[in-house]
């Protein structure tokens, strides 16, 4: 019989062997989706219309972002909150993990936009308000990192990171969402496109299959990350852990006086 807590035979090549027909059929998923995105219509009303494909690619990065940033904010609090807590540096861990991989969202929904932008208006930068508005959001998301690059102490640069990014939220939110959606405002960004609901038919389809596939591969990067994270405090804990046991064991050598053999100290 076996033991409370002995692993039964055969269970870690199970789950092996599990995690690799996930892995399977997410990339049988991605393949799928991804000829299904060419096989659409054309849209009319582009300049290019098979060129239009590029929003099935472009439309979920900023959703990503979206629900990256959010995320990081309630880890960063779950942060701030729980000083003195053994597992406060984790939350900082999955705060910093998140926004790592919504900077790669954010780079890919500005280059993506560009070259829809230089297809669509003829000019790889047309000072579009939502191209402008993007880039002030992405200069605020990057100084995220500049600000934890300038504290070497572990718990200050997490502290204050994070008292960054709760700072500058709602500016963030306010230049992706609000500023280019006001009616002063004039963009040739097509987002009636979406807020109006003209996505009809395949593209409708393929846009949610993209969401989904997109966002499957979103949390196993994210949990990746977390899983390296989580790897390198355990090893730090355990540096520092046999370093301060070091120290306490430390033999300390100190000159005495010998006495000889006739009672006179050499």
């Amino acid at each position: 019989m076996l033991r409370s807590g002995e692993p039964r035979l055969g269970a870690v090549p199970l789950r092996g062997g599990v995690e690799e027909l996930k892995k399977a059929l997410f990339a049988l998923a991605a393949g799928i989706v991804t000829l299904w995105s060419f096989l659409v219509p054309d849209a009319p009303g582009f300049a290019s219309p098979e060129f239009a494909r590029i929003f099935f690619w472009h439309f979920p990065c900023p959703i990503m972002l979206t629900g990256i940033i959010f995320a990081a904010v309630y880890f960063s609090f779950r942060y701030l909150r729980g000083a003195g807590t053994a597992d406060r540096a984790v939350w900082d861990l999955r705060a910093v993990a998140a926004l790592e991989l919504g900077l790669v969202y954010a780079i890919l929904t500005m280059l993506s936009g560009i070259l829809f932008s230089k297809v669509q208006w003829g000019a790889w930068w047309s000072n579009d308000p939502r191209q402008t508005s993007f880039l002030l959001a992405m200069l605020f998301y990057a100084s995220y990192f500049a600000i934890r690059a300038a504290f070497p102490d572990p718990e200050k640069r997490a502290a204050n990171s994070a008292a960054y990014l709760f700072a500058t939220l709602l500016p963030q939110l306010f230049l992706i969402f609000v500023y280019p959606r006001l009616p002063q405002i004039t963009s040739l960004h097509p987002s009636s496109t979406i807020m109006k609901g003209q996505l009809h038919g395949g593209y409708l389809y393929v846009i949610l299959a993209m969401l989904a596939v997109v966002g499957v591969l979103t949390v196993w990067l994210y949990r990746l990350r977390v899983r390296a994270g989580l790897l390198l405090l355990r090893e730090s804990d355990g540096t520092l852990e046999t370093s301060r046991r070091g120290a306490g064991n430390r033999v300390v050598a100190r000159p005495v006086s010998v006495p000889a053999e006739g009672g006179a100290d050499r």
